[in-house]
């Protein structure tokens, strides 16, 4: 792989070029992360509201019509949809994992292969995550196997 970096007038916009084979490998959505603005989504807890980056998150999910993020011990109660939240993680090393929750590949600390074609991640927080049959190319895109 070639790096260049040139040096340009403070009048001139800065710029990021990645030239790949595939631009939704692994890497490539780690430098569009590493580039853009944090993103942080408000989670809810009683009435405080807390900014949370996005990168600090281990899944989003859907439970009766309510929307949480979790976090390593935290559970935030959220307003956005889940639909919501995929497009605003677009770029990020999230992926949908199941019919209501979008998983964060980064806190992924191992997964093995569970039942009819499932598999089960386990989380470093020691939380264990079903993935859906159907998600399963996904996450092995996310994780570059």
């Amino acid at each position: 792989m070639k790096i260049t970096i040139e040096q340009i007038q403070p009048d001139q916009l800065e710029e990021l070029l990645i030239r790949c084979h595939d631009p939704n490998s692994p890497w490539a959505a780690r430098v569009m992360a590493a580039a853009s603005p944090e993103v942080t989504v408000t989670g809810y807890i009683e009435d405080a509201a807390y900014c949370l980056p996005i990168r600090e998150l281990y899944y989003f999910e859907v439970v009766d019509g309510k929307s949480f993020a979790y976090a390593e011990k935290t559970v935030y109660e959220c307003r956005l949809r889940l639909y919501e939240f995929e497009k605003l993680v677009e770029g990020h090393r999230f992926f949908r994992c199941s019919k209501s929750m979008v998983l964060n590949a980064s806190r992924i600390d191992h997964i093995k292969p569970s039942f009819s074609g499932r598999f089960t991640a386990t989380l470093r927080n020691g939380e264990k995550v079903d993935i859906s049959r159907q998600y399963v190319g996904e996450m092995r895109k996310q994780l570059g196997l």
